[in-house]
């Protein structure tokens, strides 16, 4: 047979969004507010992609006529494009010069010299924090674009804030702030092509996941080593939000749900507020995006993308990302995947419908919410848990599905899953979470820090986690960890070397030096300050390596010095000889010349007695 030229893959690739657009011609909008549904269906991905399920509902009314003078960039080309970074701002810029109630802050510059700016709604026209927070109502922080390419927030947003100008929406903010982030990885946002998110069905250029530094934010709270996720902490310890919700698009296996959305668990260190985001919250949203025609869900983690049936995964998020972060900090923290087989039209009417739906829930439920982010903050937990195992839960889940067929490929020799397109209930599917308790600490009183770690203490600061500096020598019975074994991460992760050891502690006495730094845990973050600062903890800074100085041996001993050393050592301590001659019928051991020398330097008075000791202690 003969074969023709393999295409490069982006002339193939190219050649087929050629062959779509022929196929599919895209209908104009008639009028504002009167459009006639069309679906963005002509991506350079679509041939590759799954069988698109085709979508009208109610929110399509949201959408004006292209040619209308408010229209988005979004709605002016097609409902299948985003605009640039300069395009955004030029758009809301003008939009913001016509009307008292938006106001614009940069909440810090990029690594590229690119503001992140945050859009400020209120009725009161407030220009800083202060001013937000003297109108006494909650405030929603959106953020969309913490990856880049997963953009629908930004384009709902901005749809938003047209309808609350000009539309009939402005009663929105009678009971409510909202804060906009549009862009949050700006750098990111700007490496668009049409060749990124190749699971995604739009928009036609869709930025980067990671940002110039390659460093992926949604794993970066805990740690905050990017300066932009520094910048958004201290946002929202400025502006002190109500609720926070960080806007993504899923990858994954096919399915019905366009919107799917989550939050921490009943079994986390917010059980108020996990049980007024799922009494209160979820139901309203669900509701509101039945009523205009989408199909919210949980989010959506299969444990076998290749075989439904083996069930779902219920995600216990850790403090890296941002759900489990607003968990740890008492920020009720809302994440939305919306699905990525959808069209980008579809998903961004979706976002549009959940955020508004937002306002008006918290708007009015604002006491209760407000209350059960009292409770969590001032809980105080007397024991926290840092790593959970995963157990079946009680509830199964009958998961609106897509159906699908396994086929062997010729390309990779696996069988691969074959969507058709075909909706499909798979009946109370297994689902299983990390809900089964672990490792548990007792909260400590305080942490105590040497003033020497001041990476530490800074990332500590930026988090808005209280301490205070020693002004003169204190003398204190702590407790100390100390690690044996440490294993080091072959390969780097997020732009650092993790690692993990064995652990054991004691009880010292010591004179803490002028310039500790102390953290109390009876403060709002000190469920926070605990998950950086227990070692155990996997998003603890050192599992991120922080610390990882502790574990460079600095000090030496020669054998030629040690062979006497140890002779008199036997000589003067005879529990020593016995403990000696008892390691010696280790035969690997005996058969060691430097393990049996090391073995005494360790127990001599010139030994490194801060090797592998954790620098940070603790008052119980």
């Amino acid at each position: 047979m003969r074969l023709t030229p393999i295409l490069t893959r982006r002339a193939a690739l190219t050649s087929l969004v050629a062959l779509a657009t022929s196929a599919i011609s895209l209908s104009t909008i008639a009028a504002e507010h009167d459009a006639t549904p069309q679906l963005a269906t002509t991506y350079v991905n679509d041939a590759i992609l799954p069988p698109m399920i085709e979508w009208h509902g109610k929110s399509e009314s949201l959408l004006v006529a292209p040619d209308s003078e408010w229209a988005t960039p979004f709605e002016k080309n097609g409902l299948k494009t985003s605009p640039s970074y300069d395009e955004t701002f030029i758009w809301l810029d003008k939009l913001i010069a016509q009307s008292n109630m938006l106001k614009k802050v940069s909440i810090g510059k990029s690594p590229q010299g690119r503001d992140i700016w945050m859009i400020v709604a209120s009725k009161e026209g407030a220009e800083d924090a202060a001013a937000l927070s003297s109108n006494d109502k909650p405030s929603v922080l959106v953020q969309a674009g913490i990856h880049s390419g997963e953009i629908d927030g930004k384009d709902a947003g901005m749809m938003l804030l047209r309808d609350i100008v000009f539309g009939n929406k402005s009663a929105l903010l009678d009971n409510a702030n909202l804060l906009f982030v549009p862009i949050f990885s700006v750098d990111a946002h700007e490496r668009s092509t049409q060749f990124n998110r190749v699971n995604q069905r739009g928009p036609v250029n869709m930025g980067w996941r990671t940002t110039a530094n390659n460093l992926n934010l949604n794993r970066d709270y805990a740690k905050a080593d990017t300066l932009e996720m520094q910048h958004m902490l201290r946002a929202i310890n400025i502006w002190q939000p109500d609720l926070y919700i960080d806007a993504h698009v899923t990858d994954g296996i096919d399915y019905q749900y366009d919107v799917t959305f989550g939050y921490n668990l009943a079994q986390g260190l917010s059980p108020a507020s996990y049980k007024w985001l799922e009494n209160s919250y979820r139901p309203g949203i669900e509701s509101a995006l039945t009523d205009e025609g989408h199909v919210p869900g949980p989010l959506v983690f299969a444990l076998d993308n290749t075989d439904i049936t083996k069930g779902m995964s219920l995600w216990n998020a850790g403090p890296r990302f941002s759900n489990g972060y607003g968990d740890a900090r008492h920020l009720p923290t809302i994440l939305i995947e919306n699905h990525s087989l959808k069209p980008f039209k579809q998903r961004v009417l979706g976002t549009y419908v959940m955020l508004e739906a937002t306002l008006k829930i918290i708007g009015k439920d604002a006491t209760k919410l407000k209350s059960a982010i009292q409770q969590d903050k001032y809980r105080y937990a007397p024991r926290l848990t840092l790593t959970w195992k995963q157990e079946q839960q009680k509830q199964g889940w009958d998961f609106k599905g897509i159906g699908y067929s396994m086929e062997q490929s010729a390309i990779s020799g696996n069988e691969i899953v074959r969507w058709n397109g075909k909706p499909r209930l798979y009946e109370n599917l297994p689902v299983i979470g990390g809900t089964k308790a672990d490792i548990k600490v007792n909260r400590p009183t305080a942490y105590f820090i040497p003033p020497q770690w001041t990476d530490v203490i800074e990332r500590l600061s930026v988090h808005g986690i209280r301490m205070t500096a020693l002004t003169k020598p204190s003398k204190q019975k702590l407790q100390q960890y100390q690690f044996a074994e440490p294993k080091f991460a072959v390969a780097d992760y997020e732009g650092r070397q993790r690692v993990s050891a064995d652990i054991s502690s004691q009880r010292i006495d010591t004179t803490l030096a002028v310039g500790t730094v102390r953290i109390d845990t009876d403060q709002p973050l000190g469920d926070l300050a605990i998950l950086l600062l227990e070692p155990q903890s996997a998003d603890s800074l050192f599992q991120w390596g922080f610390f990882n100085p502790i574990f460079t041996r600095t000090e030496y001993i020669e054998n030629y010095a040690v062979e006497p050393l140890a002779a008199q050592m036997l000589k003067a301590d005879p529990a020593l000889q016995a403990a000696f001659d008892e390691a010696l019928k280790d035969k690997d051991f005996a058969a060691n010349p430097q393990a049996r020398l090391r073995w005494f330097y360790e127990r001599s008075p010139y030994y490194d007695a801060q090797y592998q000791m954790y620098p940070v202690l603790r008052s119980n």
